[in-house]
């Protein structure tokens, strides 16, 4: 029941940073005439590069000890409230239907490779912060 909870509350802290997030960096975007969903992409890479490195940082061999209820708490919890994969599929499925399909096609094909690309990138800064001398 513990678990739940935890993941309740990060649930609830990661949904209102990308509610922000996504807010912030799609009034930026408005305020140029832009209507591709930036604020959910923004969120997604964010996410994706976080939770890569909080994951190799906290691993069993990592540098940093956290408990299964920590790392749960963080990434279940508030990585999985803050990623937003499933306002990315319908945002593409609008664009879609709108006909912008060129759009469509960068949002999938600049999400799937920028969170790749972030979640390593937070990898490789915690394997590196792992390696150092008092490890």
């Amino acid at each position: 029941m513990r678990n739940y909870l935890l993941v309740a509350l990060g649930g609830a802290l990661g949904s209102v940073a990308r509610y922000w997030v996504s807010g912030f960096v799609a009034g930026q975007a408005a305020d140029r005439g832009s209507v591709f969903p930036y604020g959910t992409l923004i969120a997604n890479v964010t996410g994706s590069f976080v939770i890569g490195l909080f994951a190799t940082l906290t691993a069993s061999d990592a540098r940093w000890m956290a408990s299964s209820e920590l790392r749960t708490f963080f990434m279940v919890g508030i990585c999985g409230g803050y990623t937003t994969f499933s306002s990315f599929s319908l945002q593409t499925l609008n664009l879609v239907q709108d006909g912008d399909w060129g759009r469509a096609g960068v949002n999938v094909m600049s999400s799937v490779a920028l969170c790749l690309l972030a979640v390593w990138l937070g990898h490789v800064l915690a394997a590196s912060l792992n390696s150092y001398k008092g490890h």
